[in-house]
């Protein structure tokens, strides 16, 4: 069994050696110092989290996929992101999909043994049918999970993109994958507990990755998602309020328009923005595709 010791991500902190003697304020004051050195290790790397979203843009736009693989805490986080694309971005369920160790159960059960199999992670990449339009991003705390670099492997031979996200050096854990993402976060208060600072800095880094390729992709209006699915009163509400805030409209008109295009949020900005009339909407509709569904752009080109 391989000493894991040297890692980054498994060395205990100096500044809770005393743990277990201190109050709760004190732990909630040790933690708040210790969550704002996430902040600053992700700004350091900046530069790789923009080359991601830049490659999963281009991939999306192309007709690729991008897949999340991780086990554990990694692994549900990357589960978690991809789930959340759906509602917030009204993508198709495949575009962006997780994949963790162990499968959809290990989401709510711990299988931590299942991370320990590089076949494992290399099979889930061909059961997803990952191919050369794809990009596939290994997340790994500690930089050594063997599903993950099995699945990453495999992805590199198949063609795919391949992006590493670790909380470690390169010098403790080397890899040729094409992108590396690694906020260095420094040692856990619970030492090898990275479900603390490396798993907030991998939830902070794939916001930015998800959010900023659909930004890319014309999914934002502003800062509005104007693809916003309605599929509860909550997300209904919302879309009412987006057409409301940038056109002026009221609520009614703007549940109104909502119905005219089976609530279709961007469609219906649209038709509100530049006055079209509903007799119209299939060329509306037209158009926006032929801008890839990018509002800005299709505004700027309409007469």
């Amino acid at each position: 069994m391989q000493d894991r010791g040297y890692l980054l991500t498994e060395q205990a902190n100096p500044h809770s050696v005393a743990l277990d003697q201190l109050t709760p304020l004190e732990i909630v004051e040790l933690f708040n110092r210790e969550d704002s050195k996430v902040i600053t290790a992700i700004a350091e790397q900046k530069q790789q989290i923009a080359q991601a979203i830049t490659i999963v843009s281009n991939a999306l736009q192309s007709g690729g996929r991008l897949f999340y693989v991780g086990a554990g805490t990694s692994g549900r986080l990357g589960v978690l992101d991809a789930a959340e694309c759906p509602p917030t971005f009204c993508t198709p369920p495949h575009l962006v999909q997780g994949i963790i160790a162990g499968g959809i159960s290990a989401m709510v059960r711990s299988s931590e043994a299942l991370e320990d199999s590089a076949d494992d992670g290399a099979q889930a990449m061909q059961h997803a049918g990952v191919t050369s339009r794809d990009v596939v991003l290994g997340i790994t705390a500690g930089g050594t999970t063997p599903f993950v670099h099995g699945a990453l492997q495999t992805a590199k031979r198949l063609g795919a993109q391949t992006i590493f996200f670790a909380c470690v050096p390169s010098e403790q854990v080397a890899t040729n994958y094409d992108l590396e993402i690694r906020p260095l976060v420094g040692a856990e208060i619970l030492a090898g507990s990275t479900r603390l600072k490396a798993g907030t800095a991998t939830k902070l880094v794939l916001n930015m990755i998800s959010t900023g390729a659909m930004v890319l992709l014309g999914k934002v209006y502003g800062n509005r998602m104007v693809d916003v699915a309605i599929t509860n009163q909550k997300l209904a509400d919302r879309a009412i309020r987006i057409l409301c805030d940038l056109t002026g409209c009221d609520r009614s008109t703007a549940q109104f328009y909502l119905e005219q295009t089976g609530n279709n949020t961007k469609l219906a900005l649209f038709l509100l923005i530049t006055d079209t009339p509903l007799t119209q909407v299939s060329q509306a509709r037209q158009h926006l595709a032929q801008h890839n569904g990018n509002i800005r752009s299709a505004l700027q080109e309409y007469s």
